[in-house]
């Protein structure tokens, strides 16, 4: 499994138009997508302009074939004006040790 970890600093005020692009395309991912298994949208304590995407794919030819979905076409057509910095850290996932306890 591959998965890449993105840390993304939004502009100022541009925190309820992320989420209302990236929430959706979340959920769409791993709804829609088989080789998409996680795709977590976490929120910095300390920030609140500060997100980090935590995805984990089948691989990374899954990763590539979500960046071609519309959901993700139509996330980043929004997203992409609405960022200051973003970093992507890429890894092989050597467990994924997870469990819903909603």
């Amino acid at each position: 499994m591959y998965c890449i970890i993105v840390q993304t600093q939004l502009k100022p005020g541009k925190r309820e138009a992320f989420l209302r692009a990236m929430l959706p395309n979340a959920e769409a991912s791993v709804r829609e997508e088989p080789g998409c298994y996680v795709f977590d949208v976490l929120e910095d304590q300390d920030n609140p302009d500060l997100f980090h995407l935590y995805e984990i794919y089948a691989s990374k030819e899954a990763l590539a074939e979500h960046k071609t979905t519309e959901h993700y076409k139509a996330s980043r057509a929004v997203v992409t004006e609405l960022i200051a910095e973003q970093n992507v850290i890429k890894a092989d996932v050597l467990a994924a040790n997870h469990a819903s306890k909603r």
